[in-house]
């Protein structure tokens, strides 16, 4: 079986659920091609689907090394470091994707998620309009703006009012 064969096997496993039967079908690719991005990649998110998130990062990280420049890599990865609670270093993985791909609407709707789960609320909801401007449709974009506007409003309320001295 070629490479190209074995990934879209691996693939279409994840499709099913199947992520420990994929898994062996990327370690088979990359045992024959230990620079394969792509098999580096899929790999890190059938191991993120399993929950084991710091195997996951170790993959993308190697993606990142081949391919510094790897958008997916870098997503992916900021979204597993944001799932371990790692923020900062979540938005700097969404940073350096957009630097290279400006217009990519999930790194931007990403990048929000981890503002909003540091309190940065309004920085939150500009990223959500950012995504939004590059694909209205985008859900995580939509959703997650709208629980940003409310969370911001309750937050107003809860906040006493200073009062200026005359």
């Amino acid at each position: 079986m070629r490479n190209s064969s074995l990934l879209d096997e691996a693939y279409d496993l994840c499709e099913e659920g199947e992520y420990t039967l994929a898994l062996e079908y990327y370690d088979l690719v990359l045992y024959k091609d230990p620079s394969n991005v792509p098999a580096l990649i899929n790999k890190g998110v059938t191991l993120q689907n399993l929950g084991k998130l710091k195997q996951s990062i170790k993959c993308y990280d190697l993606a990142l090394e081949l391919e510094g420049k790897n958008t997916d890599a870098l997503v992916n990865k900021g979204s597993a470091l944001h799932t371990l609670g790692k923020y900062h270093d979540a938005i700097d993985c969404y940073d350096r994707a957009l630097k290279i791909q400006p217009r990519y609407a999930m790194a931007m709707a990403y990048k929000g998620l981890s503002l909003g789960e540091i309190g940065l609320l309004k920085d939150a909801i500009k990223c959500f309009n950012a995504a939004l401007r590059i694909d209205k449709k985008y859900d995580v974009a939509l959703n997650n703006k709208a629980l940003a506007l409310e969370l911001l409003k309750k937050n107003s309320k809860l906040k006493p009012r200073l009062h200026r001295k005359n």
